[in-house]
């Protein structure tokens, strides 16, 4: 996208003011100006009518002569822009007839809608929307969102004040979960008193850690070590260029909003990751285009996209939208799917289903391809990632 607004940049300019190569005002100006001339003449027209016509001409000229080549240099810049664009979007993007008709297809995409602005919190977007959809949101719903970004300013300003209590409410389920947010919470606390104090008194920070880090020894115990050691390389000058440089990170306090975020979703039955925003990221990321150019190599060739579930290419995905480990089968080289899952031998090595019976001899044993061993096609064990 970049030529393409650079593109766009110099189009910009070119109709906003004089380019460079051709010292001349905008169309617009030139227009004016020309206006502003024949008005001129004609009020003048009694004082030189013999020579009128030729003035009027020569005006008309001049000035046309500036708007055209005004306009030749806006044409240019305009075909360029419309080259680069080609180039970046060799095709039309493709349409998908007959996707929201039916009315349940239509309350969830509005439901979607609604929930990327309360998640995003864009709360007067998401109350204008809810007006004019019939996407139903319940009150408690919107109020626990708010909340949700509540707690998220504060922890901008530096105020776990209201964090600690919402992960006090939900301790139990934290637990579960295994998330150290409430540690992290703690720990961020501490390290803000320790960094704060004078060098005669880190007394108030120590006294917070015994109160409030002390619980989570047991679970966090090389950390809490570490956050107690520390002191010792006070002030924060010495802090920074000793062992302990990673705590006076500013990057320490920063991923406690994700975190919270996180783990807010997750107690609403929600993902970490707005759907909506994800399905953008993927499709605009390139992902869409290849899909459709592999329909229409497949639509060329007579062939059928057969399974409706599955992608007949690989797409490549960041590392932060890959929700599932993937196993590649290392006799047939395809990737298992919920019909033709990974099984594991009696040996430990781990083939696709289809690789399996293919290689199951008619007594039912089948020998493994990557040792001598053989084993009964019916012991292998069905293996999820």
């Amino acid at each position: 996208m970049d030529a393409s607004l650079k593109e766009l940049s110099k189009l910009e300019k070119l109709t906003a003011e004089s380019s460079g190569k051709i010292k001349t005002a905008s169309i617009s100006d030139s227009l004016d100006a020309l206006l502003a001339t024949l008005q001129s003449a004609k009020a003048n027209i009694d004082s030189i009518i013999e020579d009128s016509g030729n003035t009027l001409a020569q005006v008309v000229e001049v000035r046309k002569k500036d708007i055209d080549d005004r306009q030749k240099e806006i044409y240019s810049a305009t075909a360029k822009l419309g080259k680069a664009i080609d180039k970046k979007f060799p095709a039309n993007l493709p349409s998908y007839p007959d996707l929201f008709e039916s009315d349940d297809s239509i309350a969830a995409l509005e439901r979607t809608i609604a929930l990327h602005f309360l998640r995003t919190g864009q709360f007067d977007t998401a109350h204008t929307f809810l007006e004019e959809s019939n996407a139903d949101i319940p009150p408690e719903l919107r109020t626990q969102f708010i909340e949700l970004h509540r707690i998220l300013k504060s922890l901008r300003n530096q105020d776990i004040g209201p964090a600690l209590l919402w992960t006090r409410r939900h301790r139990a389920f934290l637990q579960a979960r295994g998330s150290p947010l409430e540690f992290y919470l703690h720990r961020s606390q501490y390290i803000r008193l320790l960094l704060s104090s004078h060098l005669s008194n880190p007394l108030p920070a120590i006294s917070y850690a015994n109160a409030e880090l002390r619980p989570f020894f047991h679970d966090h115990q090389v950390e809490f070590q570490r956050l107690l050691n520390c002191v010792i390389y006070l002030p924060l000058s010495r802090l920074q260029s000793s062992p302990y440089a990673d705590l006076a990170s500013p990057s320490m306090h920063l991923e406690l909003e994700p975190l919270f975020a996180k783990e807010y979703s997750a107690s609403l039955g929600m993902s970490r990751q707005v759907p909506l925003r994800v399905v953008g990221d993927i499709g605009g990321g390139g992902a869409l285009a290849k899909i459709e150019k592999c329909r229409r190599v497949l639509r060329e060739r007579k062939n059928e996209w057969s399974q409706r579930d599955e992608l007949p290419i690989e797409i490549s995905l960041p590392p932060e939208n890959r929700y599932h480990s993937i196993f590649t089968c290392p006799v047939s080289k395809e990737q298992s799917t919920e019909h033709n899952p990974p099984m594991m031998i009696s040996c430990g090595h781990v083939i696709a289903k289809d690789s399996l019976q293919k290689l199951a001899k008619s007594s039912g044993r089948v020998k493994c391809p990557y040792c001598p061993t053989e084993s009964l096609s019916s012991a292998a064990i069905h293996v999820h990632f």
